[in-house]
Order: structure tokens, then sequence, then C-alpha cells
């Protein structure tokens, strides 16, 4: 039988044909055409759910406290006046509560909660996120500036007392090893630095920092400082407080070597001459009372308290080097416009 005898065999269109595998096993998917045809449906999957306010709990570790200026009375009414007016746009985050079933603690949205109950709101959108801890907390509002140098201290406390490392608590905190190491001297402030911490006088981490090295080594002269009330704490005035400190240890240490000098010239002169050695220390000792170890010329200059530079010479004659109080910026001004304030002994 030739070919031309054998019956026609029907030829199936390309969309009759069974699908060819793909390879990239995506065959049990099935349609998305319906998925693509409906996007409500996708939406809807990835909406937050609405909870009850009386089911959810605040996190009784996180790490803003009841200071925070975001849970200030004015904050948490602004707050809520734009809730009545529009909702809570933002969903908070929320984890299931382990000590009490069916309720849920609060990962963040702290502020939205509260404003939320003064708005009189019976729910609040949310998402359920269980995979959430304490350092996520603190990683969060770090990211937007909302927790005050305490609260940033108190945790990296609580994660050293678990035995963590200062760097590993770093690199959880995206932050460096000093940024810790700065904070954790927070923990243990000396008394006089801690009231001008705890008091909002001075809320400068890196200040504080700088009056805790101050303070180790002249602990007296730091603390007369700061009883002063009217004592500006700023990066400027600690440094000029430091400089002064620095030099008058160094000069106090010039002037033991000088008297030692001179004790050691005194006793060599009494091994020779009783006589010559009793009048040496005699005129040594008339010479003091009259003679200024170091002078500190106090002035004010365009209103600004500053300080004469008396090692530096200055650019031109009638002019002289000096240094602002309030921020440490030098500069040589013409001395017509230096009014003197004050001559003092370092």
């Amino acid at each position: 039988m030739t070919a031309a005898m054998h019956p026609a065999t029907p030829v199936k269109k390309k969309s009759e044909l069974a699908p060819a595998a793909s390879g990239l096993g995506l065959e049990s998917i099935g349609d998305l055409s319906d998925l693509l045809n409906q996007p409500e449906l996708v939406a809807k999957s990835f909406r937050p759910l609405e909870l009850s306010l009386d089911l959810i709990d605040e996190d009784p570790h996180q790490p803003r406290t009841k200071d925070n200026p975001g849970f200030s009375p004015e904050s948490l009414d602004e707050l809520a006046r734009t809730i009545r007016l529009r909702g809570v746009k933002t969903p908070i985050s929320v984890r299931d509560n382990p000590d009490a079933a069916g309720r849920y603690l609060i990962n963040h949205g702290a502020r939205r909660v509260r404003a939320s109950r003064l708005a009189h709101k019976t729910t609040i959108p949310a998402f359920v996120d269980n995979d959430y801890n304490e350092a996520d907390q603190v990683i969060e509002n770090l990211q937007r500036n909302e927790l005050t140098p305490r609260e940033i201290a108190d945790f990296i406390g609580r994660e050293l007392a678990k035995g963590k490392k200062k760097g590993d608590i770093a690199k959880e905190l995206g932050k460096s090893p000093a940024f810790v190491s700065q904070h954790v001297t927070l923990l243990d402030l000396p008394d006089p630095i801690a009231e001008a911490f705890n008091s909002g006088r001075c809320r400068d981490v890196t200040v504080i920092n700088e009056l805790v090295t101050a303070h180790k080594k002249a602990r007296n002269e730091v603390g007369l400082w700061l009883a002063d009330d009217t004592q500006e704490i700023t990066r400027g005035s600690v440094k000029l407080l430091r400089e002064y400190l620095d030099d008058k240890r160094q000069h106090e240490h010039d002037e033991g070597n000088s008297d030692t000098v001179e004790s050691t010239a005194t006793d060599r002169a009494a091994a020779g001459d009783g006589e010559q050695a009793t009048h040496s220390r005699k005129d040594h000792k008339e010479a003091d009372p009259d003679r200024l170890r170091r002078a500190i010329v106090h002035v004010q200059h365009e209103g600004r308290p500053a300080r004469l530079i008396l090692n530096r010479r200055p650019p031109v004659e009638g002019h002289a080097w000096l240094k602002y109080d309030d921020d440490g910026h030098e500069l040589a001004a013409d001395l017509a416009q230096v009014q003197l304030v004050a001559l003092l002994e370092g």
C-alpha cells in the first residue's frame, strides 16, 4: 500500500498540543492569569490585621523609657489629633505575648498605640512578626534618632550583663566600638558629672566622656567647675577646661622640678657654708608672695568672653591672639577692641 493510499492523519493545531515541560518545575503552579486579573487577591494577602487595642500590651523591656521626649503628653496629643483625622497610616508590629495566649506585645509602634487610645480608637492596623527581639527595637529607634543616650546606655548595659562583648554589640547595632564604649561610660558616672547629665545640663555623650577623662586627673577642679550652675557645658568650654588643667599640671611639674633643683643647690651650700644656705632660703621665700606663677588674662571681644594666648607672637603690632571661651575658636584681634576683664593666677 503506497503512502498515498493511507487515510489522511488530521494535523493538530499548536494550541491543541500538550504543553511542553519547561524544565523549570513551574508546571504545578497552575494558571496565574486569575491572580493577574484580580490584583485585589494579591493585595489582600499582604494587608495588615486590624487588631483590637484591648489585646495589645507594651513590651516592659522596650528601650524607650517614660522620659523619652516621644512619650511626652504634648507629643502624644499631637499624634492623637492626627490619628483622629486620618487614622493610623503605618501599621505597628507586634508579636505573640508568650505570657498571655491570644495577646500581643508591641515590637514597634508604642507611640501610635498610646495616641490611638487617646483618640478613642478601638483597633489599630498591625503586622505580626514573631522573629523580633530587643536589639531589633534598639536598631530601629537608633536609625530614627528616637532614643536618648541614657536609653542606649541602659540597653548596652543589659547586653553586657548577658555576657556579650562590646564589639559584638557594636556590630549588632551597626555602630562603631567607640560608640558603645562612650555609652558604657554613662552607666557609672562620677557624682558631679552624673548630676549634670541627669539634670539635662549636658546630654552630649562626647562632652560627658571628656569630663570623665578630666575628672580622673583633676577631681576637685572639675567638681568646682561643674558646681557653677551658670557655667555652660559645651564642647568648646570643656576643651578650654581640659587645656587649662593640662597647662596647670605642666606648670606645677615645672615648678616642682625647679624647687628640687633649688633645694639641691641649697643643701649643697649648707654643707659648705651654713650662713650662705640660710641667706639663699630666705631670699627664695621672700620672692614668692609677689610673683605670679602663671598669668591668665581674661578679656572680652565683640561681646564674647575669651582669654589671651600669651605664648604666641601676634601677626602685627597692636594685636594679640585670643581664644573664645564658648567654642575655642582662636583669632588675632586688635587690642583696641579687646576689654580686659581679669588677671588670674594659673
